[in-house]
């Protein structure tokens, strides 16, 4: 059985939300929540498995990239003025597949992982840094063993924190220690 990295990912707040602001308000949120996140789909070939209230589940093969589309939901949408903050949670693992929807204990734990997320964060199973190996721009924090809803053993995670670019143009920039600046003309 081949591993599979599954994506969960929510509105923060949204039960609040919807008795704040009534129902139509809240369905109208999720749907274009939806849309925000599909338009995200393609550039990091990930698939939507199925929507869930104001929830998204997503399956992507690279785990890479679907770490990097964890940052971009949490980064893109923290753009849009006045919309709630969303958490993300991914695990990396076997599953298998069922009338188009996706099955087993690592589809549990990605669920879960996104419940425990903060606002703004992206929640990452160790699995999924493994099988990502090393990525550019993108750092995790320390590792911590995370005690899931109905999950026996502990999970280890990380979030995950994009890397800003240093400002400005590269002959700025300080120099590594060691390192001297070639010129040419």
């Amino acid at each position: 059985m081949r591993d599979h990295t599954f994506i969960f990912s929510d509105l923060v707040g949204f039960t609040a939300l919807t008795e704040a602001n009534g129902d139509e308000r809240a369905a109208e949120l999720a749907l274009d929540f939806y849309e925000r996140v599909r338009t995200m789909l393609p550039d990091h070939c990930a698939e939507e498995v199925k929507t869930i209230g104001d929830a998204v589940m997503l399956r992507c093969d690279d785990p890479e990239l679907a770490v990097r589309l964890g940052l971009r939901m949490v980064s893109g949408l923290e753009a849009v003025p006045g919309f709630p903050p969303v958490r993300v949670g991914m695990h990396t693992g076997p599953a298998v597949c069922r009338d188009a929807d996706w099955y087993g204990a690592t589809v549990n734990v990605a669920a879960r992982l996104c419940a425990a997320a903060g606002g703004g964060e992206v929640l990452v199973g160790e699995a999924t840094l493994k099988a990502a190996g090393r990525m550019r721009k993108v750092r995790v924090t320390e590792r911590r063993l995370h005690w899931l809803k109905n999950v026996t053993e502990p999970i280890p995670a990380r979030l995950a924190i994009e890397r800003p670019c240093p400002e400005g143009p590269a002959f700025l920039r300080p120099l590594l220690p060691g390192a001297r600046r070639v010129v040419s003309s």
